[in-house]
């Protein structure tokens, strides 16, 4: 796997992390934790986009905080979960596979340009 995708994975989980930490902190020492979790979280968005698209990395950094904080809601808080929330979420995870889809071809054609030349 290519360094920059791990970036990717860590700092999704790295935001929910500091996303559960905002529900459960109650003290100054939780929040110094989660402003920690944050800067590693923003060290890793940063790594990622080095050699990725911002954009698609962004998509999945955003989506998949958006899709684990919702299910993190129904699963560890009790949240409901219905057939809309499920429906949305899937239209977002449709969406960033189509921006890595749509990625992926451009980074072809601009190969196959390349060798043109």
């Amino acid at each position: 796997m290519n360094r920059s995708w791990l970036y990717v994975v860590l700092t999704c989980l790295f935001e929910l992390l500091w996303v559960y930490g905002f529900n459960v902190a109650n003290s100054w020492w939780h929040w110094v934790i989660i402003v920690g979790i944050i800067a590693v979280d923003f060290h890793f968005l940063a790594k990622a986009c080095e050699n990725l698209p911002t954009g698609t990395v962004y998509a999945i950094f955003a989506g998949a905080g958006t899709v684990g904080t919702a299910l993190m809601d129904v699963w560890l808080f009790n949240e409901s979960l219905s057939a809309a929330k499920m429906g949305f979420m899937i239209i977002l995870i449709a969406g960033v596979i189509g921006l890595k889809l749509a990625d992926q071809a451009a980074e072809a054609r601009q190969k196959e340009q390349g060798a043109a030349s």
